[in-house]
């Protein structure tokens, strides 16, 4: 997948980029530089930012067209400080249905050591065009409000 698909995204900002993007299988990457806390170590946060963005594409790309997925619940547990380098995201579905998608997450530092595993849910929904045009689903009325 081509760096151009993270558009102006929270993992674009912090220096990610994905290595693999299927249905079945997404693997993104991290630098740990410019995202640590105080300390020096890589922030809590920006591995699950790196976990729910994996499993999120993941679900998207196994929803299909005209679904939009999102993440509803994400459980990360971290098991390893990281000081340097990168952390890789390995995600794989777990479950795909019509409204739900569970996604196991593992990350890995570049010595491929366990770094965090995580666990996220999705919900698939139809896609809405954005407030203000026209469209199955879109309003006609002043303010976006649907009647």
């Amino acid at each position: 997948m081509e760096d151009r698909a993270l558009g102006d995204t929270l993992l674009a900002r912090m220096g990610g980029e994905y290595l693999e993007a299927t249905p079945e299988r997404v693997v993104a990457r991290l630098p740990v530089e410019g995202n640590t806390q105080p300390y020096g170590l890589l922030h809590g946060g920006a591995t699950a930012v790196l976990c729910e963005t994996a499993g999120s594409i993941g679900s998207a790309l196994a929803a299909g067209p005209g679904f939009h997925a999102m993440g509803i619940e994400l459980n990360v547990n971290h098991l390893r400080a990281v000081r340097s380098g990168h952390i890789t995201a390995t995600a794989v579905p777990l479950h795909v249905g019509r409204t739900t998608a569970v996604w196991e997450i593992k990350v890995r530092d570049d010595d491929g050591r366990l770094v965090a595993a995580a666990r996220l849910t999705c919900a698939i929904r139809p896609a809405r065009p954005p407030a203000g045009t026209s469209g199955p689903g879109a309003s006609e009325s002043p303010g976006g409000a649907a009647r």
